[in-house]
């Protein structure tokens, strides 16, 4: 039985797809070890930034999704890991079709034995790369040029790649037959070849992770290097390592299994518009001041931290963080008062809104007045008494109170003082433009292993958060199996900018139960019951647990 032989499209998209994987292979050794643009990265960031907002935020809401019903992990460090495995497998996929679209035009253009073909498609897909590393705008760990051509070339070496690869596969021969009958009969086999050129792609994918894994301490050492270039007087011990939580006397202890109430720098969620945060140089960054201002400024980070220092506790929020869920945490802030910078900067009559941007293109406003009435608007320069990571903004970044994380820019630049606001990054793709907090209360313990008895009636405490932005809480109540809500306890916060912590001994009953909570706001509103969605302005509705005791 003769075999069927697959269509030539099929097999210049498995060879594609082959040397596209290669190709990113060596671009992740070359981006670890000497800091070049990684293309499977570089790409996706772009589609982040070129796609309509809908399908940006169908996507991001599908990777919650799907990470929280099958308990995937940290919601932030796993939707990152997701968004670098789709963008490796987009341009994998772009290299499939590239080497189908190759293959089947081959014989039409005359690619047999004439490697200009291929030169000319790694070429124009290279420029076209270097466009995209354009657009996306990350900012440069190495020059410019070199990065560009080791991306062009990476690139042409991978359109001769497709053409070398199709000669071999189409090269045939003649053989003589005893009867003088001459054959044309195929050089090499297909199948056999497409294995080793396999085999090749594996080895050179091993070879090019492994020496990136190995040698590529760049990122790390970078950080270190950055963070020590304005930090002289840090000797890199955390605050929380030696000093007790303002409330650490606070009468109240929280259920057994509550989170913690200030939240480790490794476990505080971080979303953003990259796959890979930027990486900012912190001896040569500068944040610039200027538009409508008599004096426009230029600042160092030295100079920042010449202004009066401000420490405070700060919860903050995602507005893409279901009901309960983990994209929040509490941290020690430190900056400078932004309201004493503009001071000297001088805005003019006519300044109403600063546009705010950042190294990695994202942009957002934020008011002056809101400014100028709030001393607690801040540039934060350290989190928990060091540097900010790279991965966190270093080396600046804005809080402004009781407002969700999409208002408040990372990776700080400028600071353009403008006569009307216009839509932020997420607000053209579809986002409240005021991203104001909604009031939220989570159930994180219903800790049955922790019952005591008092008054001759076991008790099982239930404990969790309560946060509103910078409104605080004033009550927190709780049902059980739709019975009467009943007033829970709650333990001094931190600060007035950061959630609270409530607790409250249910009278323990055998069998399954039904937990709620809800909160009242400073300001004596209720929380929203009503459920809906994070998209467009946060989620709002009951919190609800589910145990069998």
């Amino acid at each position: 039985m003769q075999n069927r032989k697959l269509p030539l499209w099929v097999i210049g998209a498995i060879v594609g797809a082959l040397l596209t994987i290669s190709l990113i292979a060596l671009s992740y050794l070359g981006s670890r070890v000497l800091g070049l643009p990684f293309v499977g990265f570089e790409f996706f960031d772009w589609l982040g930034r070129v796609l309509p907002g809908g399908l940006v935020t169908f996507a991001i809401d599908s990777i919650v999704a799907v990470i929280r019903s099958l308990n995937l992990g940290p919601t932030a460090t796993t939707a990152k890991l997701a968004e670098q495995i789709m963008g490796v497998g987009a341009i994998i996929t772009l290299g499939a079709v590239a080497g189908a679209i190759f293959f089947a035009l081959a014989p039409r253009i005359n690619a047999k034995n004439n490697y200009l073909a291929g030169v000319v498609l790694g070429v124009l897909v290279g420029i076209a790369m270097l466009l995209i590393i354009a657009a996306v705008g990350r900012p440069a760990q190495i020059d410019p040029l070199v990065s560009g051509v080791w991306t062009l070339a990476l690139f042409t070496v991978w359109g001769f790649a497709h053409n070398w690869v199709y000669n071999d596969l189409t090269r045939t021969g003649k053989v003589i037959k005893s009867d003088g009958t001459v054959l044309e009969v195929e050089g090499i086999d297909r199948r056999q070849f497409l294995l080793r050129l396999g085999g090749a792609t594996a080895t050179i994918t091993v070879i090019g992770a492994g020496l990136g894994a190995l040698l590529g301490q760049r990122e790390q050492t970078a950080q270190i290097a950055a963070s020590s270039a304005n930090a002289a007087n840090v000797d890199g011990t955390r605050w929380s390592a030696n000093n007790e939580l303002p409330n650490a006397s606070a009468a109240l202890e929280p259920a057994p299994g509550t989170r913690p109430e200030f939240t480790a720098l490794e476990n505080h969620y971080r979303i953003d518009i990259n796959s890979i945060p930027p990486v900012v140089d912190g001896e040569t960054w500068r944040l610039t001041i200027n538009g409508l201002v008599e004096n426009p400024l230029e600042l160092t980070m030295e100079q920042i931290q010449a202004y009066e220092p401000i420490d405070r506790f700060v919860t903050l929020s995602c507005i893409s963080n279901p009901i309960a869920g983990d994209l929040i945490g509490t941290q020690l802030w430190t900056g400078a008062s932004l309201k004493r910078i503009l001071e000297d900067a001088r805005p003019n009559s006519t300044a109403s809104y600063i546009k705010m941007t950042a190294a990695d293109g994202f942009y957002e406003y934020v008011s002056i007045e809101k400014v100028m009435e709030d001393e607690r608007v801040m540039l934060a320069y350290y989190w928990d008494g060091v540097p900010l990571e790279i991965e966190h903004g270093f080396p600046l970044r804005i809080y402004i109170p009781d407002r969700y994380g999409m208002k408040q820019p990372k990776w700080l630049t400028g600071l353009e003082l403008i006569d009307s606001e216009e839509e932020g990054f997420w607000v053209q793709r579809g986002w409240d433009a005021v991203a104001r907090v909604n009031t939220t209360s989570v159930i994180d313990t219903v800790a049955a292993n922790d019952t005591y008895e008092r008054d001759g009636t076991m008790y099982v405490p239930v404990g969790g958060i309560a946060y509103a932005g910078a409104r605080s809480i004033s009550k927190v109540e709780v049902r059980v199996d739709d019975g009467n809500w009943v007033q829970a306890q709650l333990r001094t916060p931190i600060s007035d900018t950061t959630w609270v912590v409530w607790r409250y001994d249910w009278a323990f009953a055998q069998g399954r139960h039904t937990f709620e909570v809800r909160a009242v706001d400073g300001d004596n509103v209720a929380q929203e019951e009503t459920s809906r969605s994070v998209r467009p302005s946060g989620a709002t509705g009951i919190h609800s647990l589910n145990r069998t005791l």
